[in-house]
């Protein structure tokens, strides 16, 4: 997949979980998460999240790129429970441009 636009990969990725949110808990894992709930799906993020700080102080760039995709997925799974989607992020994102994150930070 190289030259993949990430954009798409991201879109697509969504799509699919979106599509596995109506699917049996019992056989897809997506369906899991969801119908366990938040707490579920945070405990994921949480656990990924740990994985990619173990990653990066090993130094080690495919593990970081295995875990990050790994977080990655579990934010999506999150987004999709709640509702929000990749256009939300992006124009919260897009909103933030020329302006300092130390502004962002104190104007939110």
């Amino acid at each position: 997949m190289t030259g993949q636009n990430p954009t798409t990969t991201f879109d697509r990725v969504y799509d699919v979980i979106l599509k596995r949110k109506q699917s049996s808990p019992e056989t897809s894992y997506v369906a899991y998460l969801m119908d366990e709930g938040t707490d579920m799906i945070l405990k994921k993020i949480c656990e990924e999240s740990a994985e990619v700080i173990i990653a990066a102080k090993n130094e080690n760039r495919t593990e970081q790129i295995h875990e990050l995709a790994d977080l990655w997925f579990h934010m999506l799974v999150l987004m999709g429970h709640k509702g929000i989607t990749l256009t939300d992020i992006s124009r919260e994102l897009e909103n933030r441009f020329g302006q300092s994150g130390f502004d962002e930070k104190a104007n939110r």
